[in-house]
């Protein structure tokens, strides 16, 4: 549950700085796989990287289907960037006060692993956080006008809208560019610590960390 409150917290400045649709492809004339993987690259600071697709993901479908993919990668980077800090927020011992439920105590919560401490939330929490989540994914998937698919904006989340009207192009870039290469970044991470959770060794590096 605490970590659920430090995701509705901080999800609206993680979607804050979701890229506009314009800065990538929507021209349905870009077909080549090496074009659109360029086109989206250009986007995120990665040309050191070169174009790493060995399953061949860019030729699938249409432009569309890549933006779609696009979008889902900045929706799952958002969630890791959450998720990694809840994660380690737990495992530090931080916790509201309070109780959580009439025999949960969000104290007892934090001295279990993050997984564990989830896993005994009660059912009714569970269901109002994934509910939460199915919310949020309806709004900003159907009810901001034209879909990113279709040449819109991609999904943004935030409550109060945050006015950036006074903030440079050139640092709105900067700024979008960072929120989609530290959210794949937070991806590897959580991933790591959910592997050495389950996996006792997988990630060599957490081994001896007993948070994980």
């Amino acid at each position: 549950m605490k970590t659920a409150a430090i995701c509705l917290s901080l999800v609206g400045a993680a979607a804050a700085f979701a890229p506009a649709a314009t800065k990538v492809c929507v021209c349905r004339t870009i077909s080549s796989k090496i074009n659109r993987c360029e086109k989206l690259a250009s986007n995120s600071n990665m040309h050191f990287a070169g174009i790493f697709d060995p399953l061949n993901l860019a030729t699938l479908g249409s432009d569309e289907t890549l933006l779609w993919m696009r979008a889902a990668e900045l929706k799952h980077g958002r969630c890791a960037m959450v998720a990694t800090v809840g994660y380690l927020t737990n495992a530090a011992g931080v916790h509201f006060p309070g109780q959580l439920s009439s025999d949960i105590s969000f104290e007892s919560l934090s001295t279990m692993s993050p997984p564990d401490a989830w896993a005994a939330v009660p059912t009714a929490g569970k269901a109002q956080i994934l509910f939460t989540i199915f919310i949020a994914e309806l709004a900003s998937e159907g009810y901001q006008g034209t879909h990113y698919m279709k040449g819109g904006e991609y999904p943004t989340m935030v409550f109060p809208k945050i006015d950036f009207s006074g903030v440079s192009e050139a640092t709105l870039a900067r700024k979008r560019t960072s929120e989609l290469n530290n959210g794949r970044l937070a991806q590897i991470a959580i991933l790591s610590f959910i592997s050495e959770h389950y996996i006792p060794g997988s990630v060599p590096a957490l081994t001896a960390n007993s948070a994980f």
